[in-house]
């Protein structure tokens, strides 16, 4: 019986430590995953990925479709219904017939194929889109995994400050129970604590909403995700010669703008060139049948000479096999409607290529405006890194004058304030600096190999 009762607190106590290890926040087990991976992830799964290639398979179906008007198209059928009544009328424009076979495609047409060169260019203007999605998906997803980041480094701080905010509630209402502080002490002690607990609910609700936009991005459950801060890389920087109108005109949505002007300048060609002449093949061939009284109708080949004139008479020339082959011209003399599209699709060419001069030039702004913004942001980053290491300093100095003797809790619990402010300022600037210097990359087209290490 005393042996079963030494082993009751043991299995209590076992069981306790089970309790909290299931009970344990999952991202404090998680494995922290790399920039690099999630990345990957992100490209592969995110759903704007999905349908910018869906829109590139679209346009490549297009142009395929266009191109293949060269290829003759075959169509087999046959013309069969009750026996005729009278002259044996044409069914959907074919004489009556058991089988046929029927062959055409275009040989000379101008139009045509400028709207297919019209739909080569956007086929390249959606692989461009693509790209560009791909950088945006990037973009989206390294600056989150930043984000997250910073909020998780906060976090982990402002718990180690709830523990010494705590202690130092505790110390002031005692010395208020002393008398030795007054209420007025002990009220800025609650509210430091206070401060930190709202801190500490910020942090992580950021983090969780992080989190959560991670996961639908790369498909990851979101409890398991937990940044490597090391894994960020560093960002290139940027030559002082590198012209901001240079580095723009790379970027995959300049490109895109311009292949789409180019585009609508080869439909308006097109619509311009249907008015010239066109070529087509032409080819039929029909087994026609006798149930309609087709060779009753037949015009015969032969003529009859008699006494009293001549008379064309039954040759016996119809024949149930039949076939023809040659070509279609067309001129189009006179369509007012014809010109008043080609007048509209020059409009629509001369649009699309003002938005893309208009997008180079915003494009050019953004990326002059981005480097400015991140020199300004280094120089902040470079102060408020300063700034920290003052702080720093200033705790361990007022920690040496506590033990010393010549100062007081309150002038410790100032300096920690200072040190844990000062702190939250550098993240803030570190990932102010961190998007600034991923909009950068993104105009100037360095982005993704920043981001796969090449």
């Amino acid at each position: 019986m005393k042996n079963s009762c030494r082993l009751h607190p043991t299995g209590s106590r076992y069981r306790k430590f089970i309790l909290a290890v299931v009970l344990l926040p999952t991202t404090l087990l998680a494995e922290p995953i790399p920039l690099k991976r999630i990345i990957e992830l992100a490209i592969s799964h995110a759903t704007a990925g999905a349908i910018a290639t869906a829109d590139e398979q679209r346009f490549d179906a297009l142009y395929r479709e266009l191109h293949n008007s060269y290829i003759p198209q075959l169509t087999i059928g046959a013309g069969l219904g009750p026996p005729s009544y009278g002259f044996p009328l044409a069914l959907e424009g074919q004489a009556p017939s058991l089988f046929s076979i029927n062959a055409q495609s275009a040989v000379l047409n101008p139009s045509l194929r400028s709207s297919i060169n019209a739909a080569k260019e956007d086929k390249k203007m959606a692989a461009l889109d693509t790209k560009d999605q791909r950088e945006a998906i990037i973009q989206d997803a390294a600056q989150s995994y930043a984000e997250l980041t910073k909020w998780e480094q906060r976090l982990a701080r402002l718990q180690e400050t709830q523990t010494d905010t705590d202690k130092f509630q505790a110390a002031v209402a005692e010395r208020v129970k002393e008398g030795v502080d007054s209420e007025i002490d002990g009220t800025k002690a609650r509210l430091s604590g206070a401060r930190v607990r709202l801190r500490i609910s910020e942090a992580q609700g950021s983090a969780d909403v992080l989190r959560e936009h991670l996961s639908k991005l790369t498909g990851l459950p979101a409890a398991s995700i937990q940044t490597d801060p090391d894994s960020y890389p560093a960002a290139p920087s940027l030559a002082p010669e590198t012209s901001a109108a240079d580095s723009s005109a790379s970027t995959p949505g300049v490109q895109a703008a311009v292949e789409h002007a180019r585009a609508q300048y080869l439909r308006a060609q097109g619509e311009h060139r249907a008015l010239w002449p066109t070529l087509d093949f032409a080819a039929q061939y029909a087994l026609l049948s006798k149930f309609n009284n087709f060779q009753d109708y037949y015009i015969p080949e032969k003529i009859c000479v008699t006494a009293i004139g001549s008379f064309l008479c039954p040759a016996g020339t119809f024949r149930q096999n039949n076939a023809t082959i040659g070509v279609s011209i067309r001129f189009n003399f006179l369509n007012f409607s014809q010109r008043a599209r080609a007048e509209a699709a020059d409009a629509e060419a001369l649009k699309a290529s003002k938005q893309a001069l208009a997008a180079k030039e915003k494009v050019s702004e953004d990326t002059l405006r981005l480097q400015r913004t991140v020199n300004q942001l280094q120089a902040a980053h470079d102060v408020a890194q300063l700034e920290y290491e003052l702080a720093d300093k200033n705790l361990t100095s007022t920690q040496t004058r506590i033990d010393a003797g010549t100062a007081n809790l309150h002038d410790l619990e100032d300096a920690r304030a200072q040190l844990s402010e000062r702190f939250m300022t550098l993240q803030d600037v570190t990932f102010n600096l961190q998007r600034a210097q991923l909009g950068l990359m993104r105009s100037t087209g360095d982005l993704e190999k920043w981001a796969m290490g090449r």
